[in-house]
């Protein structure tokens, strides 16, 4: 960073200013131990002003009776003003009593702090797999080509065939006590700073829909280009990257296959000893959940409020409207009981146009040519017949062995990841193709809760179709 964005950091960041502040252990430590270990949002205030007042209370005990002379009301409003904004203060809808929540600047600052404490383990090993597992993901996830992937999924095959048949054989490898502390150390940061990252992506969203009111206050335009506009913005929530990534996570989350391994995991590893475990982190998917369920919370409830404000707007633009046709029939009523009336008005073309049925063209029968097929002519015996046999086949044994060869030991094979490993040759029919399938030993499902894109090249025009998701499944085969 340059001397004139850190020189503006220190002068403008809430981060900094806390960091800064007299009471900045007060600050952290109690909204920490409150929001933040608690993994709760939108306390009341009463709730919020009695845990601080009996916080302050007990520090002013130790420490002296003017360590913290203000109440604690004055504190919350003190940190709760623009000029600060470590807390968010609002009112919810239907209540009139505050409701306070942190900022994420206050998370960020409270990892920033918990960092500078002194470690006597720092791991190495797993943060360089976990970099050497994202590095193989994005270059094997970005390459179209299907030699190199199938390259790639043989020699992660046979590496899980050389780990089975060592454990045949009795050898199982296990991590000791510093590889078990190494990972445990990178698993327990990854999770907090999840639950940190869901305040920023929720305070992004507010801050969008901030701009879209901003925009939609100032707009001197037409209806139909505002309206536009806000649409437009409205879905750019969901689909930018951040509302991509972040969905992505929320389906991921609520599978339920995915939470019933996650919390086996959780569990055997809660049944570890290991050194320095936060018991905590063995429900920190529970948390995870409901984080996720606030965020989804708030951009319904923006939502909401947005089609509240337009139609506000509406409401005030009608009134503005009948307002101007008021004031034209009051000055009308002044001017119609005089002889010559200062004000002249004409208006040209107000006539109705008007056609004629009669001058519409009747109706004229098509003409018909006639065919002679009477007879038909010997042709020549060197004419090209390969334009009698180029037609479209579509081979549903050669797809069903595509589907077979992808799915390879799974249950089931999305048809994203076969057109991935065999790219569409026929365009749209063959597409059709996988969605008829029905050979004996593969079922199709059709998932509409969820939408896929699948892509294909015809006659160097790319083609893509938005459609519900596909999933081959391996039926079980009655034996004879």
């Amino acid at each position: 960073m340059k001397y004139d964005e850190i020189e503006q950091l220190r002068e403008r960041s809430p981060a900094w200013a806390l960091v800064r502040a007299g009471n900045a252990a007060l600050v952290l430590s109690f909204l920490g131990r409150v929001f933040v270990e608690r993994n709760v949002a939108d306390l009341p205030a009463t709730e919020l002003t009695d845990a601080l007042d009996d916080e302050l209370y007990a520090l002013n005990e130790h420490l002296g009776e003017e360590r913290f002379p203000k109440t604690a009301q004055a504190y919350l409003d003190d940190w709760a003003a623009p000029e600060r904004g470590w807390l968010r203060k609002y009112y919810p809808p239907g209540s009139d009593e505050p409701r306070y929540d942190i900022s994420p600047v206050v998370e960020k600052t409270l990892l920033w702090v918990e960092d500078l404490r002194g470690r006597d383990f720092v791991g190495t090993e797993s943060r360089l797999n976990t970099v050497f597992e994202l590095l193989r993901q994005m270059a094997y996830g970005t390459d179209d080509d299907p030699e190199r992937r199938l390259a790639d999924l043989r020699r992660r095959r046979a590496e899980i065939d050389e780990e089975i048949a060592r454990a045949e054989r009795g050898d199982v490898e296990l991590l000791d006590s510093a590889g078990l502390r190494d990972r445990y150390q990178q698993f327990a940061q990854t999770a907090r700073e999840l639950l940190a990252d869901f305040r920023e992506v929720e305070e992004n969203f507010r801050r969008l829909d901030r701009d879209l009111r901003q925009q939609i206050a100032g707009w001197t335009g037409s209806k139909g280009a505002l309206l536009e506009n806000v649409l437009g913005n409205r879905d750019s929530i969901a689909e930018s990257d951040q509302g991509r990534s972040f969905q992505a996570f929320y389906d991921f989350l609520l599978s339920h296959r995915r939470q019933e391994e996650l919390t086996d995991l959780l569990e055997r590893v809660r049944n570890i000893e290991i050194a320095g475990r936060d018991d905590r982190l063995s429900r920190v998917h529970y948390d995870w959940i409901d984080a996720s369920e606030r965020t989804q919370a708030t951009v319904r409830l923006l939502s909401e409020q947005l089609r509240r404000f337009l139609d506000d707007q509406v409401w005030l633009e009608n009134r503005r409207v009948f307002d101007l046709l008021r004031t034209i029939e009051g000055k009308a009523l002044r001017l119609r009981d005089q002889k010559d009336p200062p004000v002249e008005m004409s208006m040209e073309d107000s006539r109705v146009p008007v056609t004629l049925p009669m001058e519409r063209p009747l109706y004229r029968r098509p003409t018909v040519t006639p065919l002679a097929s009477d007879r038909a002519d010997a042709g020549r015996d060197d004419f090209d017949s390969t334009a009698l046999v180029d037609q479209v086949y579509i081979d549903r044994e050669e797809l069903v062995r595509r589907v077979f060869e992808t799915l390879g030991p799974s249950q089931q094979v999305g048809l994203r990841d076969v057109v991935a490993a065999a790219p569409l040759e026929q365009g749209l029919a063959e597409l059709i193709g996988y969605l008829s399938l029905g050979e004996s030993g593969v079922a199709v499902v059709f998932d509409g809760e969820h939408r896929d894109q699948v892509a294909w090249v015809d006659n160097d025009v790319d083609r893509v179709v938005d459609m519900p998701r596909v999933t081959f499944t391996r039926e079980k085969v009655d034996e004879l």
